[in-house]
């Protein structure tokens, strides 16, 4: 039973609302952060308006400062933020959901202001407004906002993305539009298309091409705004035909392009249509470079198309190249009964063989077949590599009941890569490593070629016993 002295809920309810009043008072003397939470709750007790208004205020004082935030500052002023967007969807929301939105949306809109004036290279500032552009989409579907309206926002939000505080709004406002407003924000961007940016011809820096031109870096950032939003507005319609418009015949021929406009076509039950985009990016695909999607899709093309036989050979021949789980799992599910079973066998065998040890090693733990990544270390423990401790570590935890041996392997393994190499940032963790060992080598009745542990502590102590930040450990 918890001591009445105990910092809980209760305990603390148990002085009284005038205590507790005077102690938050006292407490909130001095710290500007608390005085404003408590203005909060107490503008709470009057509905959301109340509580509106004080947020607006507070941002409005937020963008009016210019004062330089130095790291020491910036996760106050995070804080304070983030603050302001829980009051918003705590108070605001629940009852005035539009106005909800409108201050959400100015939070966003002082990104840009407060990036400027900080240094958030550590993402704390970013991670406030990624979760309010969320509260963003969560609030837009139940504000009940006029598509003509809510359009004309969104155009001058992505226009205004320059710090990504707007990334990914189009689809996240694509429920709250509807057809009306997608195909006028699809219009205002067609009408921007045609409108030749600003700027003029000076040189604003240089490049390996030679001097980088005002006019010309505007005119490509005025393309890509254009190119990407026709091409969001387009996926959130529907029109596929519309999303495979927006690319033309060379980036259709980008392996990762032509996979997402398959995807697409694939949803649209055009699969021909979609193995023929996927065809047409093949060249690039077999040039050598990693392009997972486009292999994925190609499968899913193959079985769409019927070709039932040749994805599974696809499958098959990713998991011989990469041992990539997912594929030998989907290759396995789509087998008849009985056979399921001799696949797998199969595939294990040819883990156990794979040139590649640390890759055959945690596929083995992670699929999981413990027993054959037990007789895979024993059979090639000289393969063992001390300094892949992200893969042996766990490893070793996975093992180390019903396989000590192999488990102890892997462990010595690591304490001998940390003090051969002089790794003295490890050897705490290499000192806990040889403690596990001493405990493993009383269930281990055969070290077969291997010391014991008495034999192995030894020879460490032998050949590496100035390393006094290991024995100290």
């Amino acid at each position: 039973m918890a001591s009445e002295k105990t910092l809980n809920a209760k305990n603390l309810a148990a002085l009284g609302a005038e205590r507790l009043a005077e102690l938050l008072l006292e407490l909130a003397t001095g710290d500007a952060a608390a005085k404003r939470r408590l203005r909060l709750e107490l503008a709470s007790r009057s509905g959301g308006g109340d509580v509106a208004a004080e947020i607006r205020k507070r941002l409005a004082a937020i963008a009016r400062s210019k004062s330089f935030v130095d790291w020491r500052k910036i996760r106050p002023l995070a804080q304070d933020l983030d603050m302001q967007r829980a009051a918003i969807m705590d108070h605001v929301a629940p009852t005035k959901p539009a106005e909800a939105f409108d201050l959400l949306w100015r939070l966003l809109e002082m990104a840009p202001s407060i990036y400027e004036r900080c240094d958030d290279s550590n993402g704390t500032i970013g991670n406030v407004v990624a979760i309010a552009l969320e509260d963003l989409g969560t609030v837009a579907g139940h504000a009940a906002l006029v598509p003509a309206r809510l359009s004309e926002r969104v155009f001058a939000g992505v226009c205004a993305n320059d710090y990504g505080q707007f990334d990914g709004l189009i689809a996240l406002m694509a429920k709250p539009l509807g057809r009306e407003g997608l195909e006028t924000l699809k219009a205002l961007f067609e009408k921007l298309a045609a409108k030749a940016p600003p700027g003029e011809r000076r040189v604003i820096g240089y490049g390996m091409g030679g001097p980088l031109y005002k006019d010309d870096y505007l005119a490509r950032n005025h393309a890509r705004t254009v190119q990407s939003a026709l091409t969001e507005i387009a996926d959130a319609l529907g029109d596929v035909d519309g999303y495979i418009a927006r690319f033309s015949p060379e980036e259709r021929a980008n392996p990762a392009i032509a996979a997402r406009i398959a995807e697409r076509l694939l949803a649209a039950d055009r699969a021909a249509e979609a193995m023929t985009a996927l065809t047409g990016a093949e060249a690039e695909f077999r040039s050598g470079r990693h392009w997972p999607d486009w292999q994925r899709v190609r499968i899913d093309a193959l079985d769409a198309l019927g070709r039932s036989d040749d994805a599974q050979s696809e499958r098959w021949a990713i998991f011989e190249r990469t041992l990539n789980a997912e594929y030998l799992r989907a290759y396995i599910t789509r087998l008849p009964d009985f056979d399921d079973e001799e696949a797998e066998n199969r595939a294990l065998a040819y883990v156990g063989q794979f040139p590649i040890f640390s890759q055959a090693l945690a596929f083995l733990i992670d699929w999981p077949a413990h027993d054959l990544a037990a007789k895979l270390i024993l059979a090639r423990h000289a393969e063992l590599d001390g300094n892949h401790y992200e893969l042996l570590t766990p490893a070793a935890d996975a093992l180390e009941q019903r396989h000590p041996l192999a488990a102890t392997l892997m462990l010595r393994a690591m304490i001998d890569f940390s003090l051969i190499n002089a790794r003295y940032k490890r050897y705490g963790h290499a000192a806990r490593h040889l403690q596990t060992c001493a405990h493993l080598a009383k269930r281990i009745e055969d070290f077969g070629d291997h010391p014991d542990h008495d034999a192995y502590a030894a020879h460490l102590k032998q050949v590496h016993g100035r390393k006094t930040g290991f024995w100290n450990a």
